[in-house]
């Protein structure tokens, strides 16, 4: 898939992570729809790129419709980056009591009900274009975190609601992958955003030191930079990684063309990967069906291998 002339969403996209991103999309030709619920900024970064800005509550279904529809007036909607999130501190229970559900409830409806309203609804978009030569409509990249594996102190609402992001990627990719529309999340480590700069300085500056090398923390075009790889898989291997992984996939395609026959069983069957020679007599050793019938014939019942009998003189 191509970025040049495509539309792409990216959600949280007037500051942080969401910003790097639409600016590197669009610096690769990509026309990029921001959509965030701070107007001036949103505002202002799109008429700097040259992209479309509309409010959105990634929570809210009218305003996720709203988006998507938007997008498919600018031309094909192709990809979609999740970046909208809060990062709440509190602990289950601190010096005012009990962690507040409210809180809690309010972290998991934007960073992961909001996740999930905004691929539902690009997703059903995509499904309507037309596939491209290598049959993919678009695809979907989510923002976790690393606190989704290695929460800390005070992140029980952040660690959920991104554990959940995590956790819904592979189902959700098994449930597209037939309209050929790949899923896929990202989990950043410790990044310099709104959210992290407001914490205080000394909180930064030990966070940054605990990154173990390049010392510092991650910037949102570190982040951007990785959003075409994963949109891409061949895109970051270089010519002679992308002639290869060409021939990977072809590989399979071209050897199962070609037929074997067993010299014990003679069964016929589609080849699987191997490069003999056309209706070249395979051993038996090689035959998937008459395998575990030399296995069981060289083992005894205990695994190991059975020794030849002593000849008594």
């Amino acid at each position: 898939m191509q970025i040049a002339d495509k539309v792409f969403i990216v959600t949280g996209a007037a500051s942080g992570l969401g910003e790097g991103t639409a600016r590197h999309l669009s610096s690769l030709g990509g026309r990029v729809l921001l959509a965030d619920l701070k107007v001036e900024a949103g505002q202002a970064l799109a008429h700097e790129i040259g992209g479309v800005f509309v409010r959105c509550d990634v929570s809210s279904e009218a305003d996720g419709l709203a988006v998507v529809q938007r997008a498919c007036e600018l031309g094909t909607l192709a990809g979609l980056v999740n970046c909208a999130g809060i990062a709440p501190a509190a602990k289950t229970v601190g010096k005012d009591g009990a962690h507040e559900l409210a809180l809690f409830a309010q972290t998991l409806q934007v960073n992961l009900l909001g996740s999930f309203n905004m691929i539902r609804l690009a997703a059903a978009a995509m499904s309507r274009n037309a596939p491209e030569p290598s049959g993919e409509r678009g695809v979907l990249i989510s923002t976790a975190s690393v606190a989704a594996y290695d929460g800390q102190i005070g992140q029980a609402a952040y660690a959920a609601s991104k554990g959940g992001i995590v956790g819904m990627t592979l189902p959700i990719a098994r449930d597209l992958a037939r309209s050929g529309i790949r899923n896929m999340t990202i989990a950043p480590g410790i990044f310099g955003t709104p959210m992290l700069f407001g914490m205080p300085q000394e909180v930064q500056d030990a966070l940054a030191a605990s990154v173990p090398f390049p010392s510092r923390l991650g910037r949102p075009l570190d982040y951007a930079r990785l959003v075409p790889a994963a949109r891409n898989p061949a895109a970051a291997l270089g010519a002679r990684g992308r002639a290869r992984w060409r021939r990977a996939r072809l590989a399979p395609l071209a050897a199962c063309q070609r037929a074997w026959a067993c010299q014990r069983c003679r069964g016929q069957s589609s080849c699987c990967g191997c490069r003999c020679a056309p209706g070249r007599a395979r051993s038996a050793a090689s035959c998937p069906r008459c395998r575990p019938w030399r296995r069981r014939r060289r083992l005894g019942r205990s695994g190991r291998r059975r020794r030849p009998p002593r000849r008594w003189r």
